[in-house]
């Protein structure tokens, strides 16, 4: 894998704060370390193809390598980073094949949840997730992909608590890390969080009405242009994609 030049992460500040409150204990440490990696890596502050540096990290947490080692197995076998013993670690790259099928486990959950939620929701619980909406367009006017995507994740988590099955959500959590990260390629599209938010608000529009068919059309749709988008999103950062896998 080719190496790219790796930027001053955001672990070096999370972990100033660690050390702060004393040396970790290594299976504390090697937790948080895990979290902060992890969140780095789908979030894409970490990108696709970029080395990581155990002693680095190590150095930044005032560990020794064998927390950070054990967080990078643990990344390793959630397909987030990869390890070649003669030439380092990196940040895996997308698997392009693995996109589909993550999409439609996720979108037969979530069109289920959106049927479900359409018949029992309170007026209460329409008006949580007509908030969460809120905050996304804020996001969106602000240009926050972060805060935007935060409130993407509220949403349909929310729609799944709704539902009164939330272990679904935690399942689908499971399934769309990979699709997590294409997802954050898409943001910077033209247009795309002002249809996202449309999207929803289809969604929330068919739950407040008890249209259960409405609900779920709306999320297939929504979940759909994920589908459509790979293609498109892959031909603008292509060495960011995984071909192969």
């Amino acid at each position: 894998m080719p190496a790219r030049t790796a930027k001053k992460s955001d672990t070096v500040v999370r972990a100033a704060g660690a050390r702060r409150s004393g040396r970790p204990r290594a299976a504390t440490a090697a937790s948080q370390i895990y979290s902060d990696l992890r969140s780095e890596l789908v979030s894409l502050r970490r990108r696709p193809g970029e080395p990581i540096a155990e002693a680095e990290i190590a150095l930044a947490y005032g560990v020794s390598r064998t927390p950070v080692r054990e967080a990078i197995l643990k990344l390793s076998d959630e397909g987030l980073v990869e390890i070649f013993p003669q030439s380092g670690i990196f940040a895996s790259r997308i698997p392009l094949a693995a996109l589909p099928e993550a999409i439609i486990i996720r979108k037969a959950l979530e069109e289920t949840t959106a049927r479900l939620v359409a018949e029992r929701a309170t007026s209460s619980q329409v008006l949580n997730l007509h908030s969460i909406l809120q905050r996304q367009r804020e996001a969106s006017s602000a240009s926050d992909r972060d805060a935007f995507h935060q409130a993407d994740e509220m949403f349909h988590a929310g729609i799944a608590e709704v539902a009164g099955y939330p272990g679904i959500w935690k399942f689908v959590q499971q399934v769309k890390v990979h699709v997590d990260r294409y997802r954050r390629l898409t943001l910077p599209q033209m247009g795309r969080m002002t249809q996202v938010i449309a999207e929803h608000e289809a969604i929330l529009a068919a739950i407040e009405a008890h249209d259960t068919a409405g609900a779920r059309n709306c999320m297939e749709i929504h979940l759909e242009r994920l589908l459509r988008d790979i293609s498109a999103t892959q031909s603008v950062d292509p060495e960011l994609f995984d071909k192969q896998s």
